[in-house]
C-alpha cells in the first residue's frame, strides 16, 4: 500500500523509497514508492506529473491500494527524490474546488451532484434533478460561487472516518480524494460555460479565470 502525502499535505518535494520497479508492455517503467506526493488519475481529476531522482513521471495511476508513477526510465530500488510540478498541481486543485463550491451552490437548490470532471479545458459537474428542484439562473450561479470563493474560505480535510471528507469553511463536507486549494480564495474566480438539461440531469460546464 503506497502512503498517500497529498492526502494530508500540500508540500510538491520529498525524499521517499523507490519499492519497485518493473517494465510494462509499451516500453515506459512503473514504480512503486513507500509513500507519494503524485495524486494518481481518478475521482474526476488528472495525474501529477512531475519527477523521480529527475526522471520525467509522465502520469500516475491507482491499481488497488498501490499508485503507479509511469517512467520513460528504470529507477532503481532505494532512497528518491520526489517532486511534482507545481503549475499543473495548482490548476487540477484550482478545479476541482471550483467543483466542490458549485456544488455547495447548486445542492440547497434541489439539485443533487452526481458526478464530477475536473480536467482543463472541458470541466463540469452534472447534478441530478430532485423533486424540490429549483429553477436555476446560470448569472446568479455564476455571482453565488463566486461570492463564495471572495470569503477565502479555509480548507478543512476530516480523515476521522473510512472516507477523506473535504469542504471549505463552514459549508457541508464531502467524500473526495482529490487535490485542492488551501483557501477559496486561490481558485481566482469561477466562469461558468453552460447548463444544459436533458432528461432530469443538469451539466454545468465551468473554468477558471488564468
Amino acid at each position: 500500500m503506497t502512503q498517500r502525502i497529498y492526502f494530508n499535505s500540500d508540500q510538491l518535494s520529498m525524499r521517499t523509497q523507490v519499492l519497485s520497479c518493473t517494465s510494462a508492455d509499451d516500453g515506459q517503467f512503473h514504480v512503486v514508492l513507500a509513500a507519494t506526493l503524485f495524486h494518481p488519475q481518478g475521482g474526476g481529476q488528472p495525474s501529477d506529473v512531475g519527477t523521480i531522482n529527475g526522471i520525467t513521471v509522465s502520469r500516475v495511476l491507482q491499481q488497488d491500494e498501490l499508485v503507479i508513477h509511469v517512467t520513460q526510465a528504470a529507477i532503481a530500488p532505494g532512497e528518491a527524490d520526489i517532486a511534482v510540478l507545481a503549475e499543473p498541481r495548482q490548476l487540477h486543485a484550482r478545479l476541482h474546488s471550483a467543483g466542490h463550491l458549485l456544488a455547495n451552490v447548486i445542492e440547497p437548490l434541489g439539485w443533487r451532484a452526481i458526478k464530477g470532471h475536473h480536467w482543463p479545458g472541458e470541466a463540469r459537474v452534472v447534478f441530478e434533478r430532485t423533486a424540490a428542484a429549483q429553477e436555476l439562473d446560470a448569472d446568479k450561479v455564476q455571482a453565488a460561487v463566486n461570492a463564495l470563493i471572495q470569503r477565502d474560505m479555509p480548507r478543512n480535510i476530516d480523515m476521522g472516518s473510512d472516507k477523506r471528507m473535504l469542504g471549505f469553511g463552514s459549508l457541508p463536507m464531502t467524500a473526495c480524494g482529490g487535490t485542492h486549494v488551501a483557501c477559496a480564495g486561490q481558485i481566482k474566480q469561477f466562469v461558468l460555460i453552460k447548463m444544459k438539461e436533458k432528461k432530469g440531469l443538469l451539466s454545468v460546464q465551468y473554468d477558471v479565470s488564468v
